[in-house]
């Protein structure tokens, strides 16, 4: 009669156990982060995993389960769709390769447990382009080398086989420094290997107290050698092959070998393609987003595309003030203000010709403007999913105190009730959420503005009563030399388009107190429309203030420099900027529209 040892592992146990390991890396993941240095040292190891696990979670583990080839084959699924990082597609092809190996399987006893560990860990492994030992590799590899000689014992059983195997993997997590230089000169173990530890720790703590151990823990265990403040980094990242890139591409037939091949063609390096032939997660770090979505679609459906600046992550991590703040890509930002403040950019989504891009970053405003003069239809934009804020939100956190958004007008987009949404899944209500009533470059100019009092150490409670008195006082006008796009989009009244086209005027709007673009009248001139721009701008301010200016324009540089040369002649500025308009104004203002937006200046 079997023990309690070497009874095998039901699908039931196999569900508890592994929410007590995908718990306990999502309350270590601020340690995680922390101790992140390799690839690159951009601080978000932790959220990665813990949003892989977190999709495993509210996935596959949701809902009970009698069949444990069953259950690990969608959670194999679950890990690719929702993979995050070089570490989350890592674990998800070891979770997907554990899953091929035993789909037919209702229940699992040592030698099976060890032959799909040994599959997972080789797919885990062919899932890079260049494998690096002193990684998560090297652990899951050791802890699979130990399950196997388990199971090859005179006595296996899988309890005293995972017990075995967990001791080898906490050696090899050790060693990793000394396969790394990198890890060493950094005093710290690898982040990913960390990672993998932690999900093996908490199903070891299922294994010995049973569902006791499956309830959420209150507290963040310390990675290990963690002792609470952030490792300094001296690891520069490349800036050629800033943008760490994913996506999840869907299909039939998909080729491994062959889409690797075309990434590295293109430059990317930190490849992972995790996953089978009908759907694969890709993350690589490529100095073009949009290249690497391109070379994705050239085989199938791209979804779930995703961008982020390794170089921003890391400043923002560096930086020492308690609150950070983070916009949308609606805001026509200044690239040196966003540099300086790094300030965290969530990117809409626009919609040409039934293709999807990345506003700002998948799709540059310049080439926005070229395709959309020769696309079929107008373009689209789309608010982000609440899940890129929520990623947003938490690599700030993960190294600051406090969040605040300053977003869109909720009156033009649903791009703030995203940023809401997210918000208020941060159990700590750490994320506040600021409504500019604006949209562009008078966007910009709050954001501007929090950035400043953030980086002076003010709280958001102060930062946000500025916003409030500023709101108001910041204005936006904006020109279009073309209006039929504004028309088709509903933007501006159909009555105004004739009189556009037969005349030589130029329709003039403005953002109005609720938020909205609505008609501001007309210019008698299209020749001199950026003087005469800037004379009837000035008219409507102030006498004797001083202030801050942000001129945009969609693809008409020329032209917005003549109306900034203007606006110079005519207003006291402290400090302005010329900046390309992007998606949220231009798609609907079209090629040639310009953008004033002012405020006080911080010092009048």
């Amino acid at each position: 009669m079997p023990t309690a040892s070497d009874r095998p592992l039901t699908a039931p146990a196999l569900r508890l156990a592994l929410i007590a390991g995908a718990r306990r890396v999502i309350a270590a993941r601020d340690g995680l982060n922390r101790i992140n240095v390799f690839p690159v040292a951009d601080g978000d190891t932790g959220n990665n995993l813990a949003s892989t696990l977190g999709s495993v979670l509210h996935g596959a583990l949701s809902r009970p389960s009698q069949h444990a080839g069953d259950l690990l084959s969608r959670v194999g699924n679950d890990a690719i769709d929702g993979a995050r990082g070089n570490s989350g597609a890592i674990l998800a092809q070891f979770l997907h390769g554990v899953a091929e190996r035993v789909r037919p399987l209702p229940e699992l006893d040592v030698r099976s447990l060890a032959a799909a560990v040994r599959q997972g860990a080789q797919s885990a492994r062919q899932a890079l382009a260049q494998p690096v030992e002193g990684t998560i590799l090297s652990v899951i590899t050791a802890f699979a080398d130990e399950l196997d000689a388990a199971a090859d014992s005179a006595q296996p059983d899988t309890r005293s086989g995972f017990t075995r195997a967990l001791v080898r993997a906490r050696r090899a997590l050790a060693d990793t420094p000394r396969q790394m230089a990198l890890l060493q000169k950094a005093g710290v173990v690898d982040a990913g290997a960390q990672g993998f530890v932690d999900l093996l720790e908490g199903i070891a703590e299922f294994v010995e107290g049973g569902p006791r151990a499956v309830r959420m823990r209150t507290g963040a265990p310390m990675a290990a050698n963690d002792a609470g403040g952030s490792v300094v980094h001296d690891h520069e990242i490349d800036p050629g092959r800033r943008w760490c890139t994913e996506c999840l591409l869907l299909g039939d037939g998909l080729d491994r070998d062959r889409l690797r091949v075309a990434l590295e063609a293109i430059g990317a390096d930190s490849i992972v393609i995790a996953g089978g032939v009908s759907r694969l997660r890709v993350h690589a770090h490529t100095g073009s987003p949009q290249a690497l979505f391109d070379a994705c679609a050239a085989q199938g459906r791209v979804e779930g595309m995703k961008a982020d600046d390794m170089i921003r992550q890391q400043a923002v991590a560096a930086a020492p003030q308690p609150l950070v703040v983070v916009t949308d890509s609606a805001a026509d930002l200044p690239d040196d203000i966003a540099e300086r403040y790094a300030i965290g950019v969530v990117p809409a989504r626009v919609d040409l010709d039934g293709r999807d891009y990345l506003d700002k970053i998948g799709l540059s405003t310049g080439e926005f403007y070229r395709r959309m003069a020769s696309s079929r239809q107008l373009p689209r934009t789309s608010q982000p999913p609440p899940g890129d804020f929520r990623r947003q939100f938490e690599l700030s956190l993960a190294h600051h105190a406090r969040v605040l958004y300053v977003g869109l007008s909720r009156a033009l987009s649903g791009t703030l009730q995203s940023g809401e949404h997210a918000a208020a899944r941060d159990p700590g209500r750490r994320v506040r959420v600021f409504d500019t009533i604006n949209a562009a470059c008078g966007q910009a100019l709050l954001v501007w503005r929090a950035a400043e009092l953030a980086a002076e150490g003010r709280d958001d409670a102060e930062v946000v009563a500025e916003l409030e008195r500023l709101r108001p006082l910041t204005r936006m006008w904006a020109i279009a030399p073309d209006i039929s796009h504004a028309v088709r989009g509903g933007r501006i009244p159909r009555w105004a388009a004739p009189i556009a086209r037969l005349s030589a005027l130029t329709p003039m709007a403005k953002m109005s107190v609720d938020g909205r673009m609505v008609v501001a009248g007309l210019l008698l001139t299209r020749a001199r429309a950026p003087e005469a721009f800037a004379r009837r701008v000035a008219r409507q301010l102030r006498a004797g203030q001083r202030w801050r200016v942000i001129v945009g324009h969609c693809d008409a540089r020329a032209e917005g420099e003549r109306l900034l040369a203007a606006l110079r002649t005519r207003l006291s500025i402290s400090e302005d900027r010329l900046v390309e308009t992007g998606a949220a104004i231009g798609a609907h203002a079209g090629q040639g529209a310009l953008i004033v937006a002012v405020q006080p200046a911080p010092d009048a």
